[in-house]
């Protein structure tokens, strides 16, 4: 090969060397680029929590203390699981949790399962559970078929939703069964923090009554 030859090879590999040498640089700045513009890993992290929290709906975790002036509780008519008309009133004589359940609520799960005949503890003050769920309409028939009990009342009423202001579940609202009033509302996590908000709300309406 002539000297000329191989100076004009020299010459196109010093040209593609140069050309890579570029590309490599181009792609080392587009790859910096982009790491730049990544979040920080427990800045995303927080992002992401962030985001739930903002879509996962805020549940109150306890009952509210008994209200000084207490409202008047309503009548909570409706149907049946076998479709019969019934109408339950809140001046019965007797103490009533209304429990506002769904079958299509996860944490209403521990509350269906609670109310089993086996395991279900009473309630304070002589307490009855009545529970009710929407109209049939908005809930699965077979799945209430299963988890009802068959000793507790189990009342279909959207109506009723409507009449206590109930936008959630599970939700419990506590009626004095002398005075049909609503005394005490709000969500829970489980039938023993119900129990245990109940009798701390029946020591201090008692309480309150003596002093008044």
């Amino acid at each position: 090969m002539s000297i000329g030859a191989l100076t004009s090879l020299v010459i196109v590999e010093t040209i593609v060397l140069a050309l890579l040498a570029v590309v490599v640089v181009s792609l080392l700045r587009s790859h910096a680029e982009l790491l730049r513009r990544l979040p920080e890993p427990d800045e995303g992290h927080d992002h992401v929590h962030d985001d739930a929290d903002r879509e996962r709906p805020m549940l109150s975790s306890e009952l509210p203390v008994p209200k000084r002036i207490a409202s008047r509780a309503h009548d909570v008519a409706g149907s049946t699981l076998e479709g019969d008309q019934v109408v339950v009133s809140a001046a019965s004589g007797t103490n009533t949790l209304f429990a506002f359940l769904s079958t299509g609520c996860l944490t209403c799960q521990g509350f269906w399962d609670g109310l089993r005949p086996d395991v279900r503890e009473p309630l304070p003050g002589d307490t009855r559970v009545v529970v009710v769920v929407k109209d049939p309409a908005f809930e699965s028939p077979s799945r209430l078929a299963k988890l009802a009990p068959p000793d507790v009342p189990v009342i279909q009423s959207s109506a009723a939703w409507d009449d206590f202001g109930v936008a959630m579940s599970p939700y419990f609202c506590f009626v004095d069964g002398g005075t049909g009033e609503l005394r005490s509302e709000g969500a829970a996590m489980s039938w023993h923090q119900v129990s245990s908000l109940l009798t701390d709300a029946l020591f201090d309406e008692a309480r309150a009554r003596e002093l008044g």
